[in-house]
């Protein structure tokens, strides 16, 4: 993560995802989950957000569309050539990489908008376990809040404002 940008206060804040919601101290939104539910068996390719209560790490924005978001999260700026791999055999399973890159994986550079704003969530990160799901992050919800692959998605511009929230120590609660 070359250059990563953090602000100057934030404290942990809670956050949490239920019945399509996403809430946190003095706040809420309409929130869209993995198009398999939630589960707390969580699997590479089921298309379910994992259950339990995980760390929010760091994030990413796309530049060349938004400015620099204020966050006491780490920001980068999404390079062209950033992907995440999601080939459980792969020695980077679950991790951000350069592309090309010979192993499956999931573009992180996209032309709908979806990943303008990403938080990546601590899910299966510490160990990395082969085949329990990688690629989870809180993102861009398209404009139906159709489902995701396995993210919980909201509002972009609430996704912009929450990311002032956020900071060390700051979480995620996912349940069904």
């Amino acid at each position: 993560m070359a250059n990563p940008v953090r602000a100057a206060v934030a404290s942990p804040v809670p956050l949490t995802y239920a019945a399509s919601r996403l809430t946190w101290p003095g706040g809420g939104t309409r929130a869209a989950c993995g198009r398999g539910g939630v589960r707390p068996d969580k699997r590479e390719g089921d298309g379910a957000s994992p259950e339990g209560i995980f760390p929010l790490l760091y994030g990413f924005y796309r530049a060349d569309r938004i400015a620099r978001p204020a966050s006491g999260l780490p920001m980068t700026a999404l390079q062209p050539n950033h992907g995440w791999i999601d080939e459980p055999t792969d020695p980077n399973y679950n991790r951000l990489v350069i592309l090309p890159y010979p192993a499956s994986h999931e573009e992180m550079w996209l032309k709908d908008g979806l990943y303008d704003l990403v938080v990546v969530i601590g899910y299966n990160m510490e160990p990395v376990v082969p085949g329990r799901g990688s690629a989870i992050f809180l993102h861009v919800a398209r404009p139906d809040f159709s489902p995701t692959a396995g993210c919980i998605a909201i509002e972009r511009q609430v996704l912009a404002g929450l990311l002032g929230l956020l900071g060390p120590g700051s979480a995620i609660t996912i349940r069904a």
